[in-house]
């Protein structure tokens, strides 16, 4: 196993989520200071969009449009230059707030939810992953999930991957044409590590946040773990490899505690290293 070590990118965000890699820029989601933001690969940031539902899931149509998940109010938000503008409504198959997605090459979304209140102290239950359609179209493709989170499209297509926080690991579909999933697969086994966001490179590594643990691994089918990156006395949440030719790895992460995330303390940053493999994710899969 390979170990790196990540540097300190950009910090003073509150919690960050579903960094996506998108036209020379690193767009992320700061869950609980309610905005979108993107980077530059030296740290620059902008703000892109407010979302006041709290956004997470971020991704692109075919058209470049961008497309966030409103987490409060269970919907899919398209980005433009005036604000957001309704794209899909969740609400009647998610039963708990909706969380990260992946688009396909075509333009289908899928979004995964938490399954119940989380936040208002609600029962674990366990949660279903839904399809939007180029059509608009809405359908559950996934049920009895274990709070999906990051999910990603590899294999050209034929395959998905979701991360199942609460039951430690990730957990592959076939997928067919017409986006369906089935022979549900345990893809790894990741042992004490909850897996939160994930990214995928282009030789099929799956990088891995592990939140409770504080570790960005690289994963294979079947669960073997190739590279290791640690980060003492903060959170995994998310990652994202980018950069011009697809060798950097960003790591969100959070240095507060789970309390102080409602609080808004300002404990969230990006962290960056180089890699040896390339890979911008799910388009290059």
């Amino acid at each position: 196993m390979k170990n790196h070590q990540t540097k300190l990118l950009v910090d003073g965000f509150v919690f960050l989520e579903g960094p996506r890699w998108h036209d020379g820029r690193l767009w992320l989601s700061d869950m609980w200071d309610y905005v979108v933001y993107r980077l530059t690969a030296d740290g620059r940031w902008e703000l892109v969009s407010k979302v006041p539902q709290r956004p997470s899931g971020l991704g692109f149509l075919k058209d470049g449009t961008p497309i966030v998940a409103s987490m409060g109010d269970r919907k899919l938000m398209k980005i433009i230059a005036s604000g957001l503008v309704e794209y899909a409504d969740l609400s009647e198959v998610a039963r708990g707030d909706v969380n990260d997605l992946v688009v396909d090459p075509e333009g289908r979304i899928y979004v995964g939810n938490f399954g119940y209140d989380l936040f208002g102290g609600g029962n674990a239950a366990l949660a279903n992953l839904a399809m939007v359609d180029v059509d608009g179209s809405i359908r559950v493709v996934a049920e009895e999930l274990d709070f999906p989170n990051g999910v990603v499209i590899k294999d050209g297509g034929d395959t998905l991957v979701v991360a199942e926080t609460w039951s430690n690991r990730l957990t592959a579909f076939q997928r067919s044409p017409d986006g369906s999933l089935s022979n549900r697969r345990t893809y790894a086994d990741m042992g004490e590590r909850s897996p939160d966001g994930i990214c995928i490179d282009r030789e099929g590594g799956i990088w891995v946040s592990c939140f409770n643990t504080g570790e960005f691994v690289r994963v294979l089918d079947g669960g073997e773990i190739t590279d290791r990156v640690f980060c003492e006395g903060k959170r995994a949440v998310a990652c994202q490899l980018g950069g011009d030719d697809g060798r950097t790895l960003f790591c969100c992460t959070y240095a507060g505690e789970l309390e102080d995330i409602h609080n808004r303390k300002r404990a969230g940053a990006v962290e960056a290293l180089r890699v040896d493999v390339p890979g911008v994710g799910f388009p290059e899969a």
